[in-house]
C-alpha cells in the first residue's frame, strides 16, 4: 500500500480460496471497538528535526504524514512505533520509524528523533530512498522485542526485521528471508509480517506451534513463514501443482496461500496482515487489512477502500482457516480517515491489552494515527 501502486493480480487468485470450515457463531471475533473521538487523531505530523545521516543535514522527518503504528506495552505504558514521512524523499517522502509513549493509551508523547531509519550501513541499498515502513512488533520469552518492517528502495518492497531490548536502540538483521534457500527470496516483493503471539497479561509474546514460530505476511494474498529464532524465516511453499500459481502483483510463483481476496466483498482486491496474530483457546485470531476492488468488490464501499476483517485459524495447523468474517468490522467513516494522502483508509497494525481493555491503533488515510478501544 501507500506511495507505490500495487498491480492487479490475476483473477484466478481472487477465486482461489482454501477450504474453510464454518463454526457455529462468531463469538471468537474481537468486536465492539469504539473510536475515541475525544483524542482522535491521537498522533499527527509535526516539525521535529533530525540530523539525517545520509542527507548529512537536519530535516523535519515527520512533517508530512504519520501512520501505520505498531504497539506494545512496556513498564506500564503503551508504546507506539509508527511510520513517519518527510517531504524530501523522491517517493512521496522518505519513511522512518518513530516512537511515542502513553500512560493511558490515548495521549502520547513522542520521541523527537526516529529510532529506525535508513543510514550509511549495509542495508542502505534496500532502505534508501523510500525508507523503513509499516512496523509490527512482538516480544520473545526473554523480553526482547522483534519488529518486522518493510524496506523500500523505490522499486521493490522487502520484509525486514530488527530487534531491541529498550525500543530505542535497534539492531537490524536484514531480510527475514536472507537465509531461506540460499537467499533466493531476498529480492522478491514481500511485506507486512505479523508473528503469532500468546497473551501473557499485558504482553503479547511470540509463541511456537509444533516447535516453530509462525508469521503471516503478504499484500495480495496472505502467506505464511516459519522460524526457529524470530529473525530467520522460511516461507511455506505450495507443494500442490494444481494450486501453484504466479502472483503477478508480487512477481513470483505464489507460496502456499493461507487465504485470498473474495469477489464481491470488502476484501476483493487484496488482503494484508494487521497486528500480530494471537493464539487463544478458540484458535488463532488474526485481524487483517483489505482493499475493495473497483471492478468486483463491495458496491456499498467506495472503490479502493481499506477496511478490516478477521479470520480464525486452527491452533495446531496455522495454515488452516476455521472461520472468516463475512463483512468488515472496521472501516473509514471519520473525515481524517476518508481524506488524506490515500483516501478511504483505516489500516490496522497495533493491538494491545492494557489495563483490562483492548487498544487498537491504526493509520488513517495514510496521514494520521487514531485509536479505538474495546
Amino acid at each position: 500500500m501507500k506511495k507505490y501502486l500495487l498491480g492487479l493480480f490475476s483473477f484466478g487468485m481472487i477465486l482461489f480460496q482454501p477450504s474453510c470450515k464454518q463454526v457455529a457463531d462468531d463469538t471468537w471475533m474481537l468486536t465492539g471497538f469504539v473510536k475515541d473521538d475525544t483524542v482522535n487523531p491521537c498522533l499527527v505530523p509535526n516539525n521535529d528535526s533530525f540530523p539525517d545521516p545520509i542527507w548529512k543535514k537536519t530535516i523535519p522527518w515527520e512533517n508530512k504524514d504519520v501512520f501505520n503504528p505498531a504497539a506494545v506495552v512496556k513498564d506500564g505504558k503503551v508504546y507506539l512505533l509508527y511510520r513517519a514521512e518527510d517531504t524530501i524523499g523522491r517517493f512521496a517522502g522518505t519513511s522512518r520509524i518513530g516512537l511515542a509513549e502513553s500512560t493511558d493509551g490515548l495521549h502520547f508523547t513522542r520521541r523527537e528523533t526516529p529510532v529506525l531509519f535508513p543510514a550509511e550501513d549495509e542495508y542502505k541499498q534496500y532502505e534508501w530512498e523510500g525508507g523503513c515502513e509499516d512496523p509490527r512488533i512482538v516480544e520473545d520469552e526473554t523480553g526482547r522485542y522483534f519488529m518486522t518492517y518493510t524496506t523500500y528502495d523505490g522499486s521493490t518492497a522487502r520484509l525486514f526485521i530488527a530487534s531491541s531490548t529498550d525500543l530505542v536502540n535497534w539492531t537490524k538483521h536484514g531480510s527475514v528471508f536472507k537465509n531461506a534457500e540460499g537467499g533466493k527470496y531476498v529480492n522478491l516483493w514481500s511485506k507486512s509480517g505479523a508473528i503469532i503471539t500468546k497473551q501473557e497479561g499485558d504482553r503479547l509474546v511470540a509463541t511456537k506451534i509444533n516447535g516453530k514460530y509462525w508469521m503471516y505476511w503478504g499484500d495480495s494474498n496472505i502467506y505464511a513463514a516459519t522460524s526457529d529464532n524470530l529473525t530467520d524465516w522460511v516461507p511455506v511453499p505450495e507443494t500442490d501443482p494444481a494450486r501453484k500459481q504466479y502472483d503477478s502483483t508480487n512477481k513470483h510463483e505464489a507460496f502456499k496461500i493461507v487465504f485470498a481476496p473474495r469477489k464481491g466483498k470488502f476484501d476483493s482486491d487484496l488482503v494484508e496482515p494487521g497486528p500480530p496474530a494471537m493464539l487463544t483457546e478458540k484458535g488463532i485470531i488474526f485481524l487483517y487489512n483489505s482493499r475493495n476492488s473497483p471492478k468486483h468488490g463491495d458496491t456499498s464501499l467506495p472503490a479502493g477502500t481499506y477496511a478490516a476483517g478477521q479470520v480464525l485459524l486452527d491452533p495446531n495447523e496455522p495454515m488452516k482457516v476455521i472461520d472468516r468474517s463475512e463483512n468488515y468490522f472496521f472501516k473509514p467513516d471519520r473525515p481524517f480517515e476518508i481524506t488524506g494522502q490515500v483516501n478511504n483508509v483505516c489500516f490496522l497494525e497495533g493491538l494491545v491489552p492494557f489495563k483490562g481493555r483492548w487498544f487498537l491503533y491504526y493509520g488513517t488515510a495514510d496521514s494520521k494515527i487514531a485509536v479505538a478501544v474495546r
